[in-house]
């Protein structure tokens, strides 16, 4: 067997880190690695666009589907690396139901008031830090 060239290095983990199979690691540490995590996003983009005509419910249950196929590969990341994410796909969940009721220009703080977490959580959203501590839980028992 042949090393390649430009492939193959040899990195201090513990500064530098390195990225394998979908995850960066670094000391003792991994997440996903940040291409994971964009095309994690395109995937949920092309679902969660502002101009679709079909109901929250069906895209939760489209944006589930995705979120619980990546969190079954990435769920032993630390935890940290999934807060962001979720904020991130509710804010586009309320980006559509903010232009389905009319309301023009950016989101607002008021968005939050009016569609809290658990707004989502009521409507079956798939939340990824959730997910991780009842995983947590389960291994501790």
């Amino acid at each position: 067997m042949t090393l390649h060239p430009t492939k193959t290095r040899i990195v201090e983990a513990t500064s530098e880190g390195f990225d394998f199979l979908g995850y960066h690691f670094r000391g003792s540490n991994h997440w996903p690695r940040k291409k994971s995590i964009q095309k994690l996003k395109d995937s949920l983009r092309t679902a969660t666009g502002r101009s679709s005509g079909r109901s929250l419910s069906y895209i939760i249950a489209v944006v589930n589907q995705c979120l619980r196929g990546w969190f079954a590969y990435f769920k032993h990341s630390v935890r940290w690396a999934f807060r962001p994410l979720d904020g991130w796909l509710r804010r586009r969940l309320r980006s559509i139901l903010r232009k389905r009721n009319k309301h023009g220009g950016i989101a607002n703080s008021g968005d939050n008031d009016r569609w809290p977490n658990t707004y989502f959580a009521k409507l079956g959203l798939f939340s990824l830090e959730t997910a991780r501590r009842v995983a947590c839980q389960s291994l501790q028992r």
